[in-house]
């Protein structure tokens, strides 16, 4: 472990020690507030391409333990907390974060001003940053930091090919088209009853349908949703099929890109496990595990379409029904890992609306 620097696209740098793998990258500086959940976070595809930045000041402290991974890898391009833990206590752990970044060639720095850090990227907006070992860069490296965008991050993250996840007791059979998906989202519909058919984000309209599926999960996903053009003109056709469908975080924003809305990158995104939705038809409040930088406009969806839920602290759009197909959608993460578990009756909602639709088919 030595010294290296983080090096922000406005200038700032910020001295620290290496832990994990030691080398240099680019990225997208992100920050998340959850107080747990660094697991899930790591391994979160939506991660895809970001430097991540762990408001919370301790890290590690429950160590490594695979069955909470969100995808077979890790995610982001580099890990920067306060404080590390190298003594986890846990009765699941598994392994040490330190060697667990190492094995995934994701290098860490801590002992920064996290603090500080954070209020950069929240006063001055998302912005590239790199992990350097000189605390100046040459012109060359200027560019390449400036330069740096994260692109085809849904095809570099969604399955390679189909396969079929089975429940105990089928009783539907969903097809979960992946754009990047965390794993517990076919966990919470498999604990349902739903046979999970998981299709890369290269699939067609025609291809889910020839599936007969009793309905569709739209997953989430890293970077611009506006960059998915050939997924956004497929789904606009899967719509017209009236299969019961439900969206969840970038499958949210490619729903409504869909339908004619349009989305915005957010100043600093939301990323934690304590975000406030309100939904608008009942006034109650959820606490929600969130991972986007980008939000639908809500005074651009169509007629056919209403915003159900909005974030308390901004209010931006965090819902969407659609009144004219059995579709509805979320920003946030329902299936809660990490987070809280205000919102798993999402998962219901859905069952009962295949349920609906399919008593009407028979």
């Amino acid at each position: 472990m030595g010294k290296a620097y983080l090096i922000l696209e406005n200038g700032a740098v910020f001295e620290g020690q290496t832990f994990g793998y030691e080398g240099e990258t680019v990225g997208e500086l992100v920050f998340n507030t959850g107080m747990t959940g660094y697991l899930e976070t790591l391994t979160d595809p939506s991660y895809y391409g970001q430097i991540v930045i762990q408001t919370f000041p301790l890290i590690g402290n429950y160590g490594v333990i695979p069955s909470d991974f969100e995808s077979s890898s890790v995610q982001v391009k580099a890990y920067i907390v306060r404080e590390w833990c190298q003594e986890p206590s846990n009765f699941r752990c598994e392994g040490v974060l330190d060697t667990f970044l190492q094995d995934n060639r994701i290098p860490g720095l801590y002992g920064l001003d996290t603090r500080a850090l954070t209020r950069i990227v929240r006063e001055s907006g998302v912005m590239n940053a790199m992990i350097s070992k000189k605390p100046e860069l040459t012109p060359e490296e200027w560019a390449a930091l400036k330069s740096y965008v994260i692109r085809e991050s849904v095809e570099n993250t969604s399955t390679k090919a189909a396969y079929t996840l089975g429940a105990d007791d089928p009783k539907y059979k969903v097809a979960l088209w992946d754009f990047g998906a965390k794993e517990n989202i076919a966990r919470e519909l498999q604990k349902r009853g739903c046979d999970v058919t998981v299709l890369p984000w290269s699939a067609t309209a025609e291809e889910i349908r020839a599936l007969s599926p009793d309905g569709v999960m739209l997953t989430n996903g890293p970077g611009d949703p506006a960059d998915n053009k050939g997924i956004i003109a497929e789904l606009k056709k899967l719509c017209t099929y009236n299969i019961p469908t439900f969206g969840i975080c970038l499958g949210h924003q490619l729903l409504a890109l869909s339908q004619g809305a349009q989305t915005k990158k957010l100043h600093y995104g939301h990323r934690g496990a304590n975000q406030p939705v309100l939904e608008t038809e009942t006034g109650r409040v959820f606490v929600t595990s969130q991972n986007h930088g980008y939000a639908v406009l809500s005074d651009t969806l169509p007629e056919t379409a209403v915003t159900s839920m909005v974030n308390c602290n901004d209010g931006t759009c965090e819902g969407v029904t659609y009144r004219n197909m059995p579709v509805f959608s979320v920003q946030f993460h329902p299936e809660a890992c990490g987070g809280p578990l205000d919102s798993r009756w999402l998962f219901d909602k859905f069952i009962a609306m295949m349920a609906e639709v399919g008593h009407h088919a028979s």
